[in-house]
C-alpha cells in the first residue's frame, strides 16, 4: 500500500512541477512582452488619450496618422537609413578586428601576447561616456565631427573588448589539432584561419554581431554630441527631437519608437538560434 502510495504522489508532485514552472515562464512572458503591447497601444494613441484615464488599454481611436506624422514631418526615413549605415558598419569593423585578434592572441606564440590581451580587456572598465570630451577633442582637431566616421571609430573601439573576449572563450576551445591538419595539407596562417577558424566561429560571431547592435542602435549621448547636421542624424536622436519645446505631440514619438523597435525585434527573431548555440557549445566543451 505505501508503494502504490509513493507512486501516486510522484506523478502529481511532477504535474505541480510542471504548473508551477509554466506558471513562471507565462507570468515572466507578460512581464516582457508588455513593454512592447504599451509602446505599440501608445502609438495610436493622442495625448488626451495618453494622459487620461485610457493609459493601458487599446486605443478608442486609432490615430494611424502618428506613423504618417513620425515618418513625414521627423524625417525617420533619413535617420534610419543613417543609422543602418553606422551600425553596419561598425558590426563589420567590430568583427574583422575581434576575430582576427583573437586568432593572434591564442593561436599564434609572441612574447607580449598576454600582455597585449590585458591591454585590451581595459577596455571593458571604461565608461562609454567617461570618454566625451577627450573624444570630441581629438574628433574636432581631425575634422571628424559631423561625418560617419565620428560614430563610427568610438562604437567600434568601445565594443572591440567584449568582442575580443567572447572570440578568445570561444576560439581557445577549438582543438589545435585541426590547425596542425590544415597545416600539413598546405595551409598558411592565412589559410588556417579563413577555412578552419573562421566557419568554426560561426555562433561566437553572431553573438558579438548582436551585442555590437545593440550597442551602437541604440546608443544617444555620443550621436547627440558629435552630429549636428540634421542630414546625419541616428535614429535615437531623431526620435527626441520630436518633442516640442512648449506642446509635445507624444503619439507621433510612440510610433518613431515603434519603427525604430523592428530591427532589434527582427535581430532576435532571426538569431536567436545563433545566441544559444553559442553558449550551448561553450558550455560543452567547457
Amino acid at each position: 500500500m505505501n508503494a502504490q502510495k509513493k507512486q501516486n504522489k510522484a506523478p502529481k508532485k511532477g504535474m505541480l512541477r510542471k504548473i508551477l514552472v509554466y506558471a513562471v515562464l507565462i507570468i515572466w512572458a507578460f512581464v516582457s512582452l508588455f513593454p512592447v503591447y504599451w509602446m505599440l497601444t501608445f502609438s495610436l494613441k493622442n495625448n488626451a488619450e495618453i494622459f487620461g484615464e485610457n493609459v493601458i488599454g487599446l486605443p478608442k481611436y486609432w490615430v494611424w496618422e502618428n506613423y504618417t506624422r513620425a515618418l513625414n514631418v521627423g524625417n525617420m526615413p533619413r535617420y534610419f537609413v543613417n543609422s543602418i549605415v553606422v551600425t553596419v558598419a561598425t558590426i563589420l569593423i567590430t568583427l574583422i578586428t575581434s576575430v582576427m585578434a583573437s586568432y593572434a592572441l591564442t593561436r599564434l606564440k609572441w612574447k607580449g601576447s598576454k600582455t597585449m590581451n590585458k591591454f585590451f580587456m581595459l577596455g571593458l572598465t571604461i565608461p562609454i561616456h567617461a570618454s566625451i570630451v577627450p573624444l570630441y577633442t581629438t574628433l574636432a582637431k581631425v575634422s571628424m565631427l559631423n561625418t560617419y566616421w565620428a560614430l563610427i571609430i568610438p562604437y567600434s573601439a568601445f565594443s572591440l573588448a567584449m568582442g575580443i573576449l567572447i572570440s578568445i572563450g570561444f576560439m581557445s576551445d577549438i582543438p589545435y589539432d585541426l590547425d596542425e591538419a590544415a597545416f600539413l595539407d598546405g595551409c598558411g596562417v592565412w589559410g588556417i584561419f579563413m577555412r578552419v577558424i573562421v566557419p568554426l566561429m560561426t555562433p561566437a560571431v553572431a553573438t558579438v554581431g548582436i551585442y555590437t547592435f545593440l550597442q551602437c542602435w541604440n546608443e544617444l549621448m555620443f550621436a547627440n554630441v558629435f552630429i549636428s547636421r540634421d542630414a546625419l542624424k541616428t535614429l535615437p536622436v531623431g526620435i527626441q527631437s520630436l518633442s516640442g519645446q512648449y506642446t509635445t505631440e507624444w503619439g507621433p514619438i510612440g510610433a518613431a519608437l515603434s519603427l525604430a523597435t523592428i530591427p532589434t525585434l527582427l535581430v532576435y527573431v532571426f538569431l536567436s538560434k545563433q545566441i544559444q548555440d553559442s553558449f550551448i557549445a561553450g558550455a560543452v566543451k567547457g
